[in-house]
């Protein structure tokens, strides 16, 4: 991407580089404006946007150019320094236009051994989101592994405060994008690992200490547990955010109390809601959090409920558009399929309607428009 008289150098750099050494099809671009200025790149590009608050970034047709940070005494040292100042080491690659590839001096070790390690040892200090993007890459690439240089990093993020004023949004971001992955619990481990759930997922503090359950029922943590059911029911985001936060209510039971956890399920609800409104999470997640805390445990017994409960439980979950993603969820956390005949049970309800004599009534139709539901998928009825 040189023009003819080479005043401009700009190289492809970060995680394409990585995915196409790993055999992957990279998603974004990102490229280096290694030579040249601001003003040379203008020319090149008229229609390119500025972005960059710190230092000059442009974007155009979704592809991100930087000017590096720090500049050297040739180009060569300039791509070397903005690669020892990257994120991570294998993200700590460029290509140039001739197909030569600079790394990172431990870019392809790391990346042939899948390690994550920081780029340099003040990678947290320099962007502190950073920390959130390691628990999404491990989510994402679950075959990789942690350097104990990056746990230890995280830690000292966590301990001098560097997490504080990240922008919330910022971080539901990052977590969104490890709903998506492969191995979604990866996330929760990976900061239970670092020591750093506060402040933004105090919910999770202690929770690896708390057993899930009775022995019967679980083996594991409230936090192993969790983890565990997220990475069931891995490639449905919503989905996942419901498992997140399903059991999240558990962390409130006295000690004493231990193992059982009654009422764990309404407990969870203001927690759930916390957590997905502190990371500034779509109206659609906060509202799935709050209905899996609240509603996982009839849910999980569905077979066994009253008609008109089963109408309630449906209705709720149906007008948010959350039947499937609840019989998902309870499907993983039971190990069978609680919520069968959900779907069929819903078609029949929503086809019932009030005889005009019984309309306007206020909450008196309400009444009698539950009753005709669960007449309708009564047992004792077989249309």
């Amino acid at each position: 991407m040189k023009n003819k008289k080479k005043t401009l150098s700009i190289l492809m750099v970060g995680g394409s580089i990585r995915d196409l050494l790993l055999g992957k099809t990279p998603n974004d671009f990102d490229f280096l404006v290694a030579s040249g200025s601001v003003e040379d790149f203008k020319k090149e590009f008229p229609y390119a946007k500025p972005v960059g608050k710190s230092y000059e970034i442009f974007f155009q047709k979704g592809f991100e150019f930087s000017f590096p940070r720090i500049t050297g005494q040739t180009v060569e040292e300039t791509i070397d320094l903005d690669l020892s100042a990257r994120d991570f080491t294998i993200n700590g690659f460029a290509l140039d236009e001739d197909g030569e590839l600079y790394a990172h001096p431990n870019g392809l070790e790391d990346l042939y051994s899948k390690t994550l390690r920081p780029a340099f040892a003040e990678t947290f200090k320099s962007d502190p989101l950073r920390v959130f993007r390691a628990a999404t890459f491990l989510a994402r690439f679950p075959d990789f592994t942690a350097h104990p240089d990056l746990i230890t990093s995280m830690r000292e993020a966590f301990e001098k405060g560097w997490l504080t004023n990240i922008a919330p949004d910022r971080i539901g971001v990052e977590l969104i994008k490890a709903l998506k992955s492969d191995k979604p619990g990866n996330f929760v481990r990976t900061l239970q690992a670092a020591n750093c759930f506060e402040p933004w997922f105090t919910e999770f503090s202690g929770s690896d200490g708390i057993t899930a359950g009775p022995p019967k029922f679980h083996d594991k943590s409230v936090l192993g547990h969790i983890s565990e059911i997220m990475d069931k029911v891995a490639g449905n985001p919503i989905t996942c955010w419901m498992a997140t936060c399903h059991d999240l209510g558990k962390i409130l039971t006295p000690t004493e109390l231990l193992p059982a956890h009654h009422g764990h399920d309404i407990k969870g609800i203001a927690l759930a809601s916390k957590l997905s409104k502190r990371l500034l999470l779509p109206n659609k997640y906060i509202k799935a959090g709050e209905l899996a805390a609240e509603l996982h445990m009839k849910a999980g017994n569905y077979k066994e409920l009253r008609p008109a409960t089963k109408v309630d439980l449906l209705m709720k979950l149906h007008k948010n558009d959350l039947v499937k993603n609840m019989r998902d969820l309870c499907r993983a956390d039971k190990n069978e399929d609680t919520m069968a005949t959900a779907m069929t049970d819903l078609a029949k309800i929503l086809k019932v309607s009030l005889p005009e004599q019984d309309r306007n009534l206020g909450k008196e139709s309400g009444k009698k428009l539950r009753s005709l539901r669960a007449q309708k998928i009564s047992s004792k009825l077989t249309t």
